[in-house]
C-alpha cells in the first residue's frame, strides 16, 4: 500500500469517527508504515480469526451465515478485513472507545433526523382495518411477493448490463432474446407453480394400499426429477433466489415419506440448476456465464437420460422405491454441487473474470474429493474457454474483443496526440487498465504481466505494424498454474522484445534523448555562444514584445552556423515563451494533485512583467510511439532544467561583460577605478559563485547521470524499464540541481537577482566613468603629436562631448552615483554575503539531516576555503547570544539570514 493511501485511509477513519485535534493523522501515518510486515499474515489466521470472532459474538450464527454469504459472492479483502476485527476484540480499550464512539455518533444522527423531519398527524382511531382485511391484505402481498418480483429484479438486472454493455460499445448494439422468451413460462423446464396435476387427485394417497402408494409416489418422483408436479408431490412457490421446497400428501406413509424426503432435493438441485442455465443464457451475462450454462446443461441432459432410463424400468414394473433411490444417489452428489455453483454465482452476481475465480476455488476446496474436483475442474475448463479467447488475442495480438466487459484488462478511449499536450496526462497508465474483480484468482499474480504484453503489442500495432507472436499456444486451465503461466512469460518476452527493439533501434530513441540533451542540458556549448549572442538583445525586451517568428528565425540561424547543424533531429526544436517564472512553473508543477493545485491553476500568470530571458524555454516536437517515454511531463522537467541552466549562464555573461567594460573604464579613468577594488572583488566573487554553481550542475548532476541512463537503457529489458529509468534520470536532475526545494530554490533566485542588479549598477558607473574621460580628456590642439588636427576630428570631437554633456544633464544623480557608489557596493556586498550564507547553511543542513549527499559538493566548491564556514560560525554564535537570555534555539535548523527585497532585470 503507497504512502498516499495510507495517508487518505487515516483521514478518512479520523473523520468517520469524528476525531478532532489530537496528534493529527501524520502520528498514525507514520506508526502505520514502521509496524508494516513485508508478508500476508491474513491467509494464514483468517479461519482462527473467524473463530475468535463467533466466540466473541453474542450472535455467532448470524455472524457466520454473513462471512458465507459474503465469501459465496467472492467479497475482496474479507479475510483481512475478519483479521482486523479479531484484533480488536482483544484490544478492550479500543472496543469501548469504538462502543462509545458509535453511542454518540447515534444520537447525533437521531438529534438530527428529528430535526429534520416534518411532522405528521396521527390516523384516527376509526381508520383501524379488521382481522380479515388484514388477512387479505397479507395474500395479496404475498402473492405479488412471490410471483412478478422475482421476474422484476431479472429483469431490471439484464437492463442494467445491457446498458452498461451498450455504453462501452457505444458504435455496435449487442444482441438481445426478443421479449416473449421470458414472457412465457412453459418454455422454461422448471416448475409450474399454480397449476400442477394435484388438482385432479380424487383419492388420499393415505387411503391406498402400501404397494400402490409407492407406486403412485415413484410415477410422482420421476415427474418430479424433471420439473413437473405430481398428484401428491407438488412444488412450493418460490420466494427470491430461495431453494425450492415440495409439499407432501400428508396421509402419506411414514416409511415412504422418509425415502421420498431423501430423492427431493435431487429435483430441488434439478430445480435450481435449471433456472441459472436459462437466466444466464441471456447475452446480457456474458460469454464465460454462457460457457458455463452450456457445460451445465451438458450434465442436466445426462440427468434426464437417466430419468428416461428409470422411466423404462417403471413402466415395466421393475422400478421400486429403493431402487429409485439406489439409481438416483450417484447423481445426488453432481447436482447439489451443480445447484451450489449456480447459487453462488447468483448471489455475487458473479460475471467473467469472478466467476472463473469462484470456479476455481471450488476446485481447489475439493481436492479431497477426486469425484467432485473433477466436475468443478471440467465446469472450469468449459467456462474459461471464452475467456481464454480474449486472453490469447491480447497477449499474443495486442487486440482487446470483450464485448461484455468480462476481461481483466479494459479499454479506455484516450488520444495519444494528448500525451504531447498535458503535463497531466497518463496515456500510458489509463488507456489500458487492469479492473481487479474481473481478474480470475489462478491469473492473479500474472495480471501485470498481461497487461503489459498486450500494451507493447498495442503500441506496435498502432504504428502500423503487424505483430503474431511466434510462440503462440492455446491456453488451456489447468489446476498446474505453471503451464499458462509459461504461455503468458513467453508471449511477455517476445512483446518486450519487439517494442523495445522498434523504439530503440526503428525509431531511435537514444539519438533522440541525445537530441534533447545537446539543447535542453547546454550540452552543445559553440550553438549556445552563437545563439545568445544573436537574440541577447531580443530577449531583453518585455515577453509581450517579442516575436516569436523572429527568434525561431535566429534560431534557426544559430543551428547552422554551428555544430549542431549535423544533428539529424534539429528541425524538432521549437522555442516557447513561458507565461511564468522558474520558480511559478516548479510549484504549479509540485502542487499537482494536492489541495492547492486548484488554486495554483486559477492564479494569475505572473504579478511582474516577465522579459524575454525569464521567460524563454525551448520545446521539442516528438511523435507517437517516442511520446510515450518523451511525454509532456519529461519536456517539462527538462524545460525547468533548462531554464535554470540558461538563466545561469546570462548570469554569467553579465558578469563577464561588466569584467570587460571595466577593463576599458580604466582606460579612460585611471584614478576613478582605484576606488572600485570592492566592486571587483564582489564581481569576482560573483562570478566565481555562478561559474561554480554550472561546473557542479554540469559535471557532478548532469553527465554522471547521463551516463548512468544510457547504460540502463542499453540493458534495459522492456519498456517500462525504460519509462522507469528516464524517470529517475530527470528526478534525480531536478532534485540534485536543487529544483525540487521550493526554499532552496528561492534563495538561489535571490543570489542571481543580487547579481544581475549589481551588474546594472556597473554599468551606469562605467558609463559615467567613460564619460568623465570623454570631459576631461584635453583638447585635440593640444594633445596631438601628428600636427594640428583636422576639421572632420575637430567635429568628431564636439560631437562626442556633447553627447557626453547631454547625457550627464539626464542624469543629474551621476554626482551622487558616484558619490555614494561605495556605499552601494557596500550594500551589495552584505546583501550578497547574507543571501549566500543562508543558502550554504541551508545545503548544510539537507546535506546531514536528509541525506543529500549531492549537496556536501556544492558547499566545498562554494567554501573551498573555510571564509564562509567562519563567518557561519560568528553568525551563528551572535545570535545564540542575543537569543540565549530569551529561549534556547532549535538545534538542526538552518540560521534564517535576513533578506533583500530584490527584482531581476
Amino acid at each position: 500500500m503507497s504512502e498516499f493511501r495510507i495517508h487518505h485511509d487515516v483521514n478518512e477513519l479520523l473523520s468517520l469517527l469524528r476525531v478532532q485535534g489530537g496528534d493529527g493523522a501524520e502520528v498514525y501515518i507514520d506508526l502505520l508504515q514502521k509496524n508494516r510486515t513485508p508478508y500476508v499474515t491474513t491467509t494464514v489466521s483468517a479461519h482462527s480469526a473467524k473463530v475468535k470472532i463467533a466466540e466473541f459474538s453474542r450472535t455467532p450464527e448470524d455472524f457466520l451465515k454473513k462471512y458465507d454469504e459474503l465469501k459465496s459472492k467472492n467479497t475482496r479483502n474479507l479475510d483481512p478485513l475478519v483479521y482486523l476485527l479479531s484484533k480488536l476484540t482483544e484490544d478492550r480499550e479500543t472496543l469501548q472507545y469504538l462502543q462509545q464512539n458509535a453511542k454518540e455518533r447515534a444520537e447525533l444522527a437521531a438529534a438530527a433526523a428529528a430535526s429534520s423531519t416534518p411532522s405528521f398527524g396521527a390516523p384516527a382511531a376509526a381508520s383501524k382495518i379488521s382481522m380479515q382485511e388484514l388477512e387479505e391484505l397479507r395474500k395479496q402481498l404475498g402473492s405479488v411477493a412471490t410471483g412478478p418480483t422475482v421476474q422484476q429484479s431479472l429483469e431490471l438486472t439484464r437492463k442494467m448490463l445491457r446498458d452498461k454493455q451498450n455504453k462501452k460499445n457505444s458504435g455496435q448494439r449487442l444482441p438481445v432474446f426478443p421479449a416473449w422468451v421470458y414472457e412465457r413460462p412453459t418454455l422454461v423446464g422448471d416448475f409450474l407453480t399454480g397449476s400442477g396435476l394435484s388438482t385432479d387427485t380424487a383419492v388420499p394417497i393415505g387411503s391406498l394400499p402400501l404397494a400402490s402408494q409407492e407406486s403412485a409416489v415413484v410415477e410422482d418422483l420421476l415427474y418430479v426429477l424433471v420439473g413437473v408436479d405430481g398428484r401428491y408431490i407438488t412444488a412450493q412457490p418460490l420466494a427470491g433466489r430461495q431453494s425450492r421446497t415440495f409439499l407432501l400428501d400428508p396421509s402419506l406413509d411414514l416409511s415412504i415419506r422418509e425415502l421420498v424426503n431423501r430423492v427431493l432435493p435431487v429435483a430441488a438441485s434439478y430445480s435450481t440448476v435449471t433456472r441459472f442455465i436459462e437466466e444466464k443464457s441471456s447475452f446480457e451475462y456474458g460469454q464465460v456465464n454462457h460457457a458455463l450454462a452450456a457445460a451445465m446443461r451438458t450434465l442436466v441432459k445426462e440427468h434426464l437420460v437417466l430419468v428416461t432410463q428409470l422411466e423404462q424400468l417403471q413402466r415395466q414394473g421393475l422400478l421400486s422405491l429403493q431402487k429409485l433411490w439406489f439409481y438416483v444417489q450417484p447423481a445426488t452428489r453432481t447436482m447439489h454441487i451443480l445447484a451450489s455453483i449456480a447459487s453462488s454465482v447468483d448471489k455475487g452476481e458473479c460475471v467473467g473474470g469472478s466467476t472463473l475465480s469462484l470456479l476455481h476455488d471450488r476446485s481447489v476446496n475439493y481436492t479431497g474429493d477426486s469425484q467432485a474436483q473433477e466436475l468443478c475442474l471440467y465446469l472450469t475448463k468449459a467456462a474459461s474457454v471464452p475467456y481464454f479467447e480474449i486472453l490469447e488475442k491480447w497477449i499474443y495480438r495486442g487486440t482487446i474483443n470483450d464485448p461484455y466487459s468480462e476481461f481483466m484488462v479494459e479499454e479506455h478511449q484516450l488520444r495519444k496526440e494528448k500525451i504531447q499536450e498535458d503535463y497531466n496526462d497518463r496515456y500510458w497508465e489509463q488507456r489500458y487498465t487492469v479492473v481487479p474483480p474481473r481478474i480470475p484468482a489462478f491469473l492473479q499474480k500474472m495480471a501485470a504481466k498481461v497487461l503489459s504484453t498486450g500494451k507493447y503489442l498495442n503500441v506496435v500495432r498502432e504504428c502500423g505494424h503487424h505483430v503474431t507472436c511466434p510462440v503462440a499456444k492455446e491456453v488451456i486451465y489447468t489446476l498446474k498454474e505453471r503451464a499458462y503461466v509459461e504461455q503468458i512469460e513467453k508471449a511477455f518476452n517476445y512483446a518486450s522484445k519487439v517494442l523495445l527493439d522498434f523504439l530503440m533501434e526503428g525509431q531511435e530513441l537514444l539519438a533522440h534523448l541525445r537530441s534533447i540533451k545537446r539543447y535542453f542540458l547546454m550540452d552543445q556549448g559553440d550553438f549556445f555562444v552563437h545563439f545568445m549572442d544573436l537574440t541577447e538583445e531580443e530577449l531583453k525586451k518585455p515577453v509581450d514584445d517579442i516575436a516569436p517568428p523572429r527568434l525561431e528565425a535566429l534560431l534557426e540561424l544559430a543551428l547552422r552556423m554551428s555544430t549542431a547543424n549535423t544533428d539529424p533531429f534539429k528541425d524538432d526544436l521549437r522555442i516557447e515563451l513561458m507565461p511564468h517564472d522558474l520558480i511559478t512553473q516548479l510549484l504549479r508543477v509540485l502542487a499537482i494533485e494536492t489541495k492547492q493545485e486548484k488554486a495554483m491553476v486559477h492564479a494569475d500568470p505572473t504579478e511582474l512583467a516577465l522579459s524575454g530571458l525569464e521567460a524563454f524555454s525551448f520545446d521539442y516536437v516528438v511523435k507517437w510511439p517516442l511520446s510515450l517515454i518523451i511525454n509532456r511531463k519529461a519536456l517539462t522537467r527538462y524545460q525547468m532544467l533548462f531554464r535554470h541552466l540558461f538563466y545561469c549562464k546570462h548570469v554569467e555573461r553579465r558578469l563577464c561583460g561588466v569584467w570587460l567594460s571595466n577593463k576599458a573604464a580604466k582606460q579612460h579613468s585611471p584614478h576613478s577605478a582605484q576606488g572600485c577594488a570592492g566592486a571587483f572583488t564582489l564581481r569576482q566573487r560573483m562570478l566565481n559563485f555562478v561559474q561554480n554553481i554550472q561546473c557542479y550542475m554540469m559535471f557532478e548532476v548532469l553527465e554522471p547521470t547521463w551516463h548512468v541512463l544510457e547504460k540502463n537503457l542499453r540493458s534495459a529489458s522492456n519498456i517500462d524499464d525504460v519509462l522507469g529509468h528516464h524517470t529517475s534520470f530527470l528526478d534525480t536532475c531536478l532534485k540534485d540541481c536543487m529544483l525540487t526545494n521550493p526554499e532552496l530554490l528561492r534563495v538561489f533566485s535571490k543570489l542571481m537577482s543580487v547579481c544581475v542588479m549589481f551588474t546594472n549598477c556597473m554599468q551606469r558607473f562605467t558609463q559615467s566613468m567613460k564619460l568623465d574621460g570623454e570631459l576631461g580628456r584635453p583638447a585635440l590642439e593640444h594633445g596631438t603629436m601628428l600636427g594640428p588636427p583636422t576639421e572632420v576630428e575637430r567635429a568628431e570631437e564636439r560631437t562626442r562631448k556633447e553627447r557626453a554633456r547631454k547625457h550627464l544633464a539626464e542624469h543629474a544623480d551621476t554626482p551622487q552615483l558616484a558619490a555614494s557608489f561605495e556605499a552601494t557596493i557596500s550594500k551589495f556586498d552584505a546583501s550578497f554575503s547574507a543571501h549566500l550564507l543562508d543558502l550554504l547553511a541551508r545545503l548544510s543542513v539537507y546535506s546531514t539531516s536528509d541525506c543529500e549527499h549531492g549537496m556536501a559538493s556544492v558547499i566545498s566548491r562554494l567554501d573551498f576555503n573555510g571564509f564562509y564556514a567562519e563567518r557561519l560560525e560568528r553568525l551563528s554564535a551572535e545570535r545564540s547570544q542575543k537569543v540565549a537570555p530569551q529561549m534556547p534555539a532549535p538545534r538542526g535548523a538552518p540560521t534564517p539570514a535576513p533578506r533583500v527585497a530584490v527584482t531581476a532585470q
